[in-house]
């Protein structure tokens, strides 16, 4: 356990599965695979009636989405974004993180049918990004580590609101309404444990929890939304638990096999010419996300009047932007809603993700790595 609770070794198991998919989809077992990917399980007639992808995307993502939410609401009420002077060198990062490889991905897409992969390019993956830090990063000072984490929260928060707005489908509202009051109840509950019957609160809030995930699918809204609710409603305490108790889970096992289905993309079917969706993306995501979040960095701290003696250095904030390119998870997500009606398009939009996180992944391990060693060398 202790190994997947590591910023390294759930970093490469994400990587390998996503490897793994793509080989897999390209092999004689390829038929197999999408047939497993397809078959139904649950009970019919009811929200909990999906097939294989679908409960790898809306269930188990879910999960991993309400980890990230107990980490973002620590962050914001006992962490580092806890007073908006402290988030707003990160958030304005962030948004620049977000606007140049949005600008640069219309650039290459527009006009085509790949405009509406314009959200794809904006996520950074935690848990990727922190795994190259750890391997790559001895030595760094920790305010870099702060921004980043930071940085990478905001990405995470962006991309939660683009899930919630962009791709909600003849919303039930109704439906909507008992997830949330669902919602509300999961924390009112989580703020009773600790004291007598805590056991049998804590086997009532899974039933509500999943009860509030049925009614949000219902509702028309993603899924993985009401992983976000849970995490955000959750009392601190409890939640820290949860999420300490899940994440071997998630890093084991939820964003392994999501990365392995999602990357069950058949190269030889994307052929002939590969879409302005996937250039868009192989070029937004290291390009965009290096431009938008050093610049918008260096930026920010002249125009806050940083003290130069705690300004990050432009080599540090290109770091930064070239670990925020690795989208992986939250970007191969974005890429499956917004090429849902055409998905030989939102195969090649995976296969940008794939390619623009790598090409992301060996930048970032060589930036870190340069910008170490000159920190052991400074601090020596």
């Amino acid at each position: 356990m202790t190994l997947l609770r590591s910023a390294r070794f759930p970093a490469v198991l994400l990587l390998a599965a996503a490897a793994c998919g793509l080989l897999l989809a390209n092999t004689p077992a390829a038929d197999a695979a999408f047939a497993v990917q397809h078959v139904h399980l649950g009970i019919p007639g009811t929200p909990f009636w999906l097939d294989v992808g679908e409960w790898i995307a809306d269930g188990l993502l879910a999960v991993f989405f309400f980890v990230v939410a107990v980490e973002l609401q620590f962050e914001l009420t006992a962490g580092e974004l806890r007073s908006a002077r402290r988030a707003v060198l990160p958030a304005i990062a962030a948004a620049g993180g977000v606007i140049v490889p949005i600008a640069l991905y219309l650039v290459v897409a527009v006009p085509g049918d790949a405009a509406a992969g314009w959200p794809v390019p904006t996520a950074t993956d935690i848990a990727f990004a922190l795994g190259v830090l750890a391997v790559f990063g001895k030595g760094l000072p920790s305010g870099l580590r702060v921004f980043l984490l930071a940085l990478a929260i905001l990405d995470d928060i962006i991309g939660i609101v683009f899930i919630a707005v962009l791709f909600a489908h003849d919303v039930q509202f109704g439906m909507l309404v008992v997830g949330v009051v669902l919602v509300a109840v999961f924390g009112v509950l989580s703020r009773m444990l600790g004291g007598r019957g805590s056991r049998t609160i804590a086997v009532v809030m899974v039933v509500v929890a999943v009860a509030a995930w049925a009614a949000v699918l219902a509702s028309g809204v993603h899924a993985t939304i009401a992983g976000v609710m849970l995490g955000l409603a959750i009392a601190q305490r409890p939640g820290l638990r949860a999420r300490h108790a899940l994440e071997p889970w998630v890093n084991g096992l939820i964003l392994p096999v999501f990365a392995l289905s999602a990357a069950l993309v058949a190269i030889p079917s994307v052929g002939g010419g590969l879409s302005a969706a996937f250039w868009g993306i192989l070029i937004a995501l290291p390009v965009g996300k290096i431009v938008g979040i050093a610049g918008a960095g260096w930026i920010a701290q002249r125009a806050l009047r940083v003290p130069a003696a705690s300004r990050l250095a432009m080599g540090d904030l290109v770091a930064a932007g070239a670990l925020g390119g690795i989208g992986f998870t939250v970007s191969l997500l974005l890429a499956n809603l917004a090429f849902a009606a055409t998905p030989l398009v939102g195969d090649e939009a995976v296969l940008g993700v794939l390619g623009g996180s790598v090409i992301s992944l060996v930048l970032a391990a060589v930036v870190v790595s340069w910008r170490a060693r000159h920190h052991r060398r400074a601090a020596a």
